[in-house]
């Protein structure tokens, strides 16, 4: 069966004849839903561009500027499948509204932070609001939507991701550089108080309610021990390369190994008393699932790591402006747009392969960009490293829209739904172990070095990312044969 097959027969009414043009409750609603991922995007990726401004402002340690971003992505991918159990359980318009103010509140103190740490507790909080959003977002999209509506309404949600994604980058430097009320890059986090103001306001009006089905127990247990055993993880490797490897680190970072197997043990035992574990494990007899996963994690991780250096690399090494690094980070964007729309043409010819393709194309962009900061180093020209940023989106795009799909297309009918939360998951979770990991490179590469070993730290972290990509798409040869569907 085709990716396009099986995109198809998880989009009922996809081939209904046309319906009536949508009225405006119907794209009211649509909007409700956009803005939520446009703030969550727009956080996840803009923050990047800040990093060089907040650090400089709030005199923040390099641990520190790792944590403010890894925090939003460990609490996001800790979060989001007790999230989605929670609007099963008690409402998804309810939870929506509970998420959306989250985040909301958590944007107003982080863009009146003023210290670090504030920062970090305020990115923390943002990540457990985006969480319980999510899954509620697409539940809402799925239930209140049919036939033609339905798909119109995931293709703008998934347009919003898309472009909050490859120019999350670029709106943020443009709303540094317009230094709004001379508030610098507070911007970034502030705007999302009026939108999320004005979303809560016409939610209850415009949102329906609705409930999930089945077996809704909810594993608070379960949720504390994955969570701890991740934190552990990127505690150590941040706070670890940050103090010289102290004693503490390495026990912080074996002590993750009991919890998470603490944890797997936990969702076993539910699982075989017919309860309702957070993520169950029977999926990891699936081999389909078990390479997709530890694909997703590799790709996300190393996409994540990249854009943190690159920002690091321009601002810091380079000295460009928020604006000038935005503008970069756009080229990722005009390779991806028209990418991400050729995309699924792509998948239904070559199948897994094209996830091959994806990644291959991801790392030739590294490798220009490598080759080019070689040249330039940190005084030449910085727009040279807009071909392979091009490239990379390119590839990016050719990844990243096919996976889910393709990787389910493996998956049997039964188990789809159950895989692709925790697939998205695993998504979240690279990003902010990736983010991690990549900071021992990259700071242990600058040291306390001059200006211009920024050219030579980014460089052998792209090259780093340029070989886990390279793994990531011999991984892809792994995937089997789509399963027989139903």
């Amino acid at each position: 069966m085709s990716v396009d097959e099986s995109i198809r027969s998880a989009s009922p009414g996809l081939e209904e004849a046309a319906e009536p043009g949508m009225d405006k409750t119907a794209l009211i609603r649509i909007l409700i839903v956009v803005s939520g991922m446009f703030m969550i995007g727009l956080d996840f990726f803009g923050v990047n561009v800040a990093i060089p401004s907040l650090r400089s402002d709030l005199n923040a340690s390099s641990a520190s500027i790792e944590f403010i971003v890894s925090g939003f992505n460990l609490a996001y991918a800790a979060s989001m499948v007790t999230a989605g159990r929670l609007g099963d359980l008690y409402g998804r318009r309810r939870m929506f509204a509970l998420g959306m103010a989250f985040f909301t509140l958590a944007s107003l103190a982080a863009g009146l932070a003023p210290t670090p740490g504030v920062l970090i507790v305020a990115r923390v909080v943002q990540g457990i609001g985006a969480a319980v959003m999510t899954p509620q977002m697409l539940a809402i999209l799925n239930t209140a939507f049919t036939g033609v509506q339905r798909v119109r309404a995931f293709t703008a949600f998934a347009l919003s991701m898309g472009l909050s994604a490859t120019f999350g980058q670029l709106i943020g430097g443009a709303l540094i550089y317009l230094d709004i009320a001379g508030i610098g890059w507070r911007t970034i986090f502030l705007i999302n108080v009026p939108i999320g103001a004005v979303s809560l306001l016409l939610m209850r009006k415009y949102i329906p309610e609705s409930h999930g089905t089945g077996r809704t127990g909810l594993d608070l247990i379960g949720a504390v021990l994955g969570s701890c055993g991740l934190l552990a993880i990127v505690l150590s490797l941040v706070e670890g390369r940050e103090q010289g490897w102290p004693a503490w680190s390495w026990v912080v970072l074996v002590a993750s190994v009991p919890l998470l197997a603490a944890f797997a043990w936990r969702q076993n035992r539910l699982e075989r008393n017919d309860r309702a574990p957070l993520i169950s494990l029977s999926l990891f007899k699936e081999r389909a699932f078990s390479v997709g996963i530890l694909i997703i994690l590799g790709f996300f991780a190393a996409m994540a790591s990249f854009m943190f250096v690159l920002a690091l690399y321009l601002q810091d090494g380079h000295g460009v402006s928020p604006l000038h690094s935005g503008l970069i980070f756009g080229a990722l964007g005009i390779g991806y747009v028209p990418a991400a729309f050729a995309a699924p043409r792509i998948a239904a010819r070559m199948g897994k392969q094209v996830l091959t393709l994806g990644a291959l194309v991801v790392a030739a962009g590294y490798g220009l960009m490598i080759a080019a900061t070689s040249v330039i180093g940190v005084t030449g020209p910085s727009p040279w490293v807009m071909p392979g940023l091009c490239v990379a989106g390119i590839g990016m795009a050719l990844f990243a829209n096919p996976v889910t799909p393709t990787v389910l297309a493996g998956v049997k009918p039964d188990h789809a739904a159950a895989a692709a939360g925790v697939l998205s998951t695993a998504q979240e979770g690279g990003n902010a172990l990736g983010v991690a990991a990549i900071g021992v490179v990259f700071f242990g590469v600058l040291g306390h070095g001059a200006r211009s070993a920024y050219a030579d730290a980014f460089g052998w972290s792209v090259a780093v990312l340029a070989a886990f990509t390279v793994v990531v798409a011999l991984l892809v040869q792994a995937l089997p044969k789509p399963a027989p569907q139903n």
